[in-house]
């Protein structure tokens, strides 16, 4: 499966994943489970998203403008960012309801509840799990555009190039492009929660 150390190496992976077991109040053990099980959700939509020429650009500009990658330098604060109730709006490079909604649509509350069922979490946890997980992807796609000089045109090949290249699983794209799809495409059980930033919420206020 894809990891948090296959995306950011090492040692900055190990960290996020310290970070967000931190704030979710999990194990890591499980909480790596839900993040392999996330990411791929969370890039093959991206690259669902980068498969258009609109959609290309649209995601080319939110990475230019608001996804400059110094995100991953402050791992300790983004929780903060993201979560800090006393803020009118997070910061356009922390607002994880909003990038989940662009990446995930409608879909959200089944990605969430794919994830819940795959690690065992409950399903507050795992909406905490996507919001800090989507800045984080997206912080590293605006670094590594920046650094390859990518434009549009080619967020697709590096989207499609992170999905088939876990170093754990090498000819894992079919499988994790699969799970993508299928959270994504799955009729949704009518649950009246489908808002991943309004799970979070509630399960840090105290509702399940």
């Amino acid at each position: 499966m894809f990891s948090l150390q296959d995306l950011l190496g090492q040692q900055q992976g190990d960290e996020a994943l310290s970070q967000i077991s931190q704030t979710v109040g999990a194990d890591p053990t499980s909480v790596n489970t839900a993040v392999q099980a996330a990411l791929p959700a969370i890039l093959g939509g991206l690259a669902g998203n980068a498969s258009t020429p609109q959609g290309a650009e649209s995601l080319d500009s939110a990475l230019t403008n608001d996804h400059d990658g110094s995100v991953l330098n402050d791992l300790g604060g983004l929780p903060g960012m993201i979560f800090d109730g006393q803020q009118a709006a997070p910061p356009r490079q922390a607002d994880a309801g909003g990038i989940l909604g662009h990446i995930f649509g409608a879909n959200q509350g089944q990605v969430a509840q794919e994830v819940s069922d795959q690690s065992g979490l409950g399903i507050g946890q795992v909406a905490q799990i996507l919001m800090m997980l989507a800045p984080i992807v997206m912080g590293y796609l605006g670094q590594q555009k920046q650094q390859q000089n990518i434009g549009a045109d080619g967020l697709g090949g590096l989207l499609g190039g992170l999905l088939g290249g876990g170093q754990s699983q090498q000819a894992s794209t079919g499988s994790m492009i699969d799970m993508a799809s299928s959270m994504l495409d799955s009729d949704r059980d009518g649950s009246s929660i489908d808002d991943i930033a309004s799970m979070a919420q509630k399960y840090m206020t105290g509702g399940k």
